[in-house]
């Protein structure tokens, strides 16, 4: 049984969206399922080693503040062709740019069921990039987009009432898993501890994501400006790249900027820091949260996604109001004063999150899914 999943990334890429549609595609395959990948060219991939499945590239162009990734074009008359020689059973599009349109207009013309996944506010990012007045517009768009598949996914509770208070229909929850097997305290490196000048009982705060506006970087940064108050000594990591790396280089020179990691690198860059300081406000969910408390990190975040269902707010990490800055950094103070018991938070922290298993995702997807597609036979890892 085939289906085809379209997307404008997909791994080796890293960042949440490639991440979970790559835990999925790898979870169905594990099913007995046969997953075509639609997603743009990108001449990087050139010479690689062919990735685990069966992928479709199509033409696209490097999206604006984000070289590295590819907005896929309409791609029609190829999907067309492919889907002629091998219907698939359904059709889940994980973009709604004009490869994601392309897709959705060809498979309705078809009659290939299509559920749709929502991993990213693009209609919160406009008052980061001076274009917030086209918020209803994009808002607009993303709903005649989704409300036009039979299921929109998205990965938390909570967005799932935004969306739900945006006129978006038949919404249902895709939460995301973690491997604790790769993010794991006992990954800890003392070598690596030492290049950021850390020794051995120095607390070392953490940062993991796009280094980019949408991220409220200023705001971690401020409030590890203020934990140095009391904990002088605390270097700063940060683990990504984006448009605002050249710019925190120049301004915070102290700072460590540690580039993208993959695999057992990033997890021990998780598990030789001691907390982990996330500012953001525009996540559908937060990946790089659930990796830091499996990692054994008290985390300090808004009190919205993955840490509002995560975080017990001064047992296993720190949240604060969604969008209150002023407590966020007072909230940083606080946890800076409580930097002994870091530890004991981080064991709770990843207590918590140890039984999320991405096998349980991909069988819920399946199960939601089996709904409106009464011929499908669910099968199991």
């Amino acid at each position: 049984m085939n289906l085809t999943l379209v997307t404008e990334t997909f791994p080796p890429e890293v960042n949440g969206v490639a991440m979970t549609l790559g835990r999925l595609t790898a979870g169905l395959q594990e099913r007995g399922y046969k997953v075509d990948v639609v997603c743009p060219g990108r001449p990087e991939r050139e010479g690689e080693s062919a990735l685990p499945v069966s992928l479709v590239e199509v033409s696209g162009i490097p999206i604006p503040r984000y070289p590295e990734l590819r907005f896929g074009l309409p791609a029609g008359k190829r999907l067309g062709a492919l889907w002629r020689a091998e219907p698939p059973k359904w059709v889940h599009i994980a973009t709604e740019g004009p490869l994601g349109w392309s897709a959705l207009r060809v498979a309705e013309r078809m009659a290939i069921p299509v559920v749709s996944s929502f991993h990213t506010n693009f209609h919160s990012y406009g008052g980061h990039y001076g274009y917030g007045f086209l918020k209803p517009l994009v808002l607009g768009w993303l709903r005649r987009f989704h409300n036009r598949t039979l299921r929109t996914f998205a990965p938390s509770e909570d967005l799932l009432r935004q969306l739900h208070g945006e006129g978006f229909q038949n919404l249902r929850l895709m939460a995301r898993g973690i491997d604790t097997r790769l993010f794991d305290p006992a990954r800890r490196d003392r070598k690596l501890r030492s290049s950021w000048g850390a020794g051995p009982s120095t607390p070392v705060a953490l940062y993991v994501g796009r280094l980019a506006r949408e991220k409220n970087l200023e705001l971690a940064i401020r409030a590890w400006q203020r934990m140095r108050q009391v904990i002088p000594d605390m270097p700063f990591v940060l683990v990504g790249d984006g448009p605002e790396r050249e710019r925190i280089r120049k301004s915070f020179p102290e700072i460590h900027l540690a580039g993208m990691q993959q695999g057992e690198s990033l997890a021990a860059h998780y598990a030789s820091a001691d907390c982990f300081l996330f500012g953001s406000m525009t996540e559908t969910f937060g990946n790089v949260v659930t990796e830091a408390m499996a990692s054994g990190l008290p985390v300090l975040a808004f009190d919205y996604a993955a840490p509002a269902r995560f975080i017990e707010s001064g047992s296993n990490g720190f949240t604060v109001a969604f969008g209150d800055e002023a407590a966020f950094l007072e909230a940083a103070v606080s946890m800076a004063r409580q930097h002994p018991v870091w530890p004991a938070m981080g064991r709770l922290a990843r207590r918590r999150v140890l039984p999320e298993s991405w096998d349980s995702v991909v069988d819920d997807y399946l199960s939601e899914t089996a709904a409106i597609l009464p011929n499908l036979i669910l099968q199991t890892a």
